[in-house]
């Protein structure tokens, strides 16, 4: 068998070869009979069994072993040749598919709908595709109507251009990077020479009825405005004189005159009326802060907020148009609103939508605010209007920052400050530069006490232990004030007129459901009102202050003495800072108070909440406190007086102001948790039983009992 194998080493199928497959036994090739009959057997039967393979191996002269190996190379190659006729048809197949797939599409686009030389819609969307049309066509018109409109005001306004300018004033020297784009026809309309021709600015709109047309054109309104305002506050910032003239009186402050501001920048009143007044401020200060930090909290309404906690109640960013530079943010654009709340109840919240606007020029970085009326606001609702204002920026080699503040806001007040407060507000003591400055100056001493690097031995007094505990109840105390000051605005709930309200007085109370996280969730009753008192702001300061005097008018003590567990120093003023106070209660040992006090010039607070040790013990662990429920109260005392321009920051003399002092007092109480259980009426009686038994308290005890 061997010989004959061997014989026929050169016949046989390819296939047949190397029957082992790899394995170290060695068989010679097969015949062209062996393999032929091979061949016959395996399509009768493809898979032999062991018995087959032994009879077949003894008919044709094999091994039993190579018989076997013969079938599996066999059934693999048979395999294999079924696989690749099997793939080449069907790649036939879909290049056929794919084919006509095209010529469908082709044919598709060809296609055009008899009625309208569009492409075809099936009968069923006909109607669909009509209705969406014309709620198409009717927000279209809207837009058009709209920006039509405010293109009309903005064109009837001429604004001087910078050549117009005498030779003294310098221009404005920085990044002209984010300039309002030229060539288009919408900017040939607003800098060109031509055209007030209303129908210039239809042409304009026809040219794109959409959205889109609609935001390039606001955009372009936004930069207009913008940098008209940044020119503006540049020069008003850099020049006094003629602009800006020192009062005559023993103050000093800056006043602007109108006559010749209005030579200079003429403009038409956005409001009519006889309770129209201008209040314009300029002040200058230093800031223990970076000029890039300082920018980057401008234009994080957030941060804005945390800020100035004491003048800005609410913020939001509306629109990002330009975020600026990397570091300076030189070039920033962005749409803002705000609403703005100091001092009293009986002082109206002012809102503004306004541009604010970033430029990097020689002396430093401004910041420049200016009103806008957004395309998406069908009607202006504010009774103010920010003329150009803000601030420049001037970086200290000390890491400080040197601040020139100037506010000029045009105010509608149709609804009547209370009398004590006319003088404060329309002096601008109340929403002036100074007090901006001022407000800057203390929140950025805290920022200092918040990033201390060692605890002081007098602060920590055993309590807080670590810089992350203080942190903590630091946060938990500037959330606490930010909620206090928002509450005195009195606009998020419904009045109760439980008193007399004759010309802006009594008690106001309103009534909230609060689902804030934060905040005790449920019925939120909140009083307020604001007296005078004969006494020196620092009087009154003094008494709040002092721990001697507090079971005289805290209802939270229950008539019992009180002693500080911890106090946090946040400023110069020994006032300045954050106490955890604990009351003598004897059925009570779970009560604890936390209170941030601090005064200036400008006005002193004094805001408490009560709480408990295990919420107090997570912030002085330093977990985070956001979270912590709080539901604050207090006090806010100003002089009724104007203040000393001499008296410094920390620096106080009872001889700095005149006369006495307003006093506004401010309770919040849970009614109800599930906001069913207390009719609102009884539920304001509670609470303005309180606050008025509480100022009867203090009056007591200062010795005021004798005043209507």
């Amino acid at each position: 068998m061997d010989s004959s194998m061997a014989s026929a080493g050169g016949s046989g199928d390819e296939s047949s070869q190397n029957l082992n497959n790899g394995r170290k036994t060695s068989y010679k090739r097969l015949t062209a009979a062996q393999t032929t009959k091979l061949e016959r057997f395996i399509k009768d039967c493809p898979h032999p069994d062991e018995a087959q393979r032994r009879q077949l191996a003894i008919e044709i002269g094999l091994e039993p072993r190579q018989i076997k190996f013969w079938f599996q190379n066999k059934r693999t190659q048979i395999k294999n040749q079924h696989e690749r006729a099997d793939n080449t048809a069907l790649r036939i197949e879909n290049d056929r598919i794919h084919t006509e797939n095209v010529t469908m599409q082709e044919a598709l686009k060809s296609m055009l709908c008899p009625a309208c030389g569009g492409p075809p819609c099936l009968e069923g969307e006909r109607e669909h595709a009509i209705y969406n049309m014309k709620l198409e066509n009717a927000h279209l018109k809207e837009e058009h109507e709209k920006v039509s409109r405010l293109l009309s005001r903005f064109l009837e306004s001429q604004m001087i251009s910078p050549d117009q300018f005498p030779q003294g004033f310098f221009p404005i020297i920085g990044s002209s990077s984010n300039a309002a784009p030229v060539g288009n026809s919408l900017n040939q309309v607003i800098d060109g020479t031509p055209s007030h021709d209303p129908n210039v600015a239809l042409q304009v709109m026809d040219s794109g009825h959409n959205s889109y047309a609609s935001d390039c054109i606001e955009k372009t309104l936004m930069f207009k405005v913008a940098a008209a305002a940044m020119d503006e506050l540049v020069r008003l910032i850099r020049i006094n004189e003629p602009f800006w003239v020192k009062s005559s009186t023993h103050d000093g402050k800056l006043n602007l005159q109108l006559e010749n501001y209005a030579k200079m920048f003429p403009r038409t009143s956005h409001f009519k009326g006889a309770n129209v007044r201008v209040e314009a401020t300029k002040e200058s200060g230093i800031a223990s802060i970076s000029s890039v930090q300082l920018v980057d909290m401008f234009l994080d309404s957030e941060k804005w907020v945390n800020l100035f906690p004491t003048i800005v109640s609410k913020a939001e960013t509306m629109k990002v148009v330009e975020r600026g530079l990397a570091g300076n943010r030189s070039g920033a654009l962005q749409l803002m609103f705000e609403q703005m709340h100091v001092l009293s109840p009986f002082v109206q919240p002012r809102e503004f939508q306004f541009l604010r606007y970033c430029q990097q020029i020689e002396e430093g970085l401004v910041i420049a605010d200016v009103s806008f009326d957004s395309f998406q606001q069908k009607i202006s609702t504010f009774h103010s209007w920010k003329h150009p204002s803000g601030c420049l920026i001037q970086e200290l080699p000390n890491g400080c920052s040197m601040i020139t503040w100037i506010e000029h806001v045009e105010v509608d007040d149709k609804i009547q400050t209370h009398q004590q407060y006319k003088d404060i507000i329309g002096n601008g003591i109340a929403y002036g530069a100074e007090r901006w400055i001022m407000e800057l100056q203390r929140i950025c001493e805290r920022f200092a006490a918040f990033y201390v690097e060692k605890i002081p031995d007098h602060d920590s007094a055993g309590v807080i232990n670590s810089l992350e505990g203080r942190r903590s109840v630091m946060n938990f105390s500037h959330r606490m004030l930010k909620i206090f000051c928002e509450c005195i605005t009195m606009v998020d709930g419904l009045d109760f007129p439980l008193s007399d309200l004759e010309n802006g007085g009594g008690v106001k109370v309103s009534i909230r459901e609060s689902r804030r996280v934060g905040q005790p969730s449920g019925l939120i009753v909140a009083a307020a009102t604001s007296i005078w008192l004969p006494l020196h702001y620092m009087k009154l300061f003094e008494f709040f202050m002092d721990d001697n005097n507090r079971a005289q008018w805290d209802v939270l003590t229950c008539g019992n003495q009180a002693h500080k567990v911890a106090q946090i120093s946040n400023g110069i003023h020994p006032g300045n800072c954050v106490s955890i106070i604990r009351p003598f209660i004897p059925s009570e040992n779970n009560a604890l108070i936390l209170q941030e006090s601090f005064t200036s010039p400008m006005g002193s607070y004094v805001v408490y909440a009560p709480t408990d040790v295990a919420t107090m013990s997570s912030a002085i662990n330093g977990e985070d406190s956001s979270l912590l429920p709080v539901l604050p109260s207090g006090f806010v005392i100003t002089a009724d007086g104007e203040p000393n321009p001499n008296a410094a920051l920390g620096a106080f003399d009872t001889s700095d102001r005149l006369g006495g002092s307003m006093l506004t007092v401010a309770f919040q109480i849970l009614a109800s948790s599930d906001g069913t259980n207390m009719p609102n009426r009884r539920a304001g009686a509670a609470v303005n039983s309180l606050l008025t038994s509480t100022i009867l308290r203090i009056k007591d005890a200062l010795n005021c009992n004798n005043l209507e």
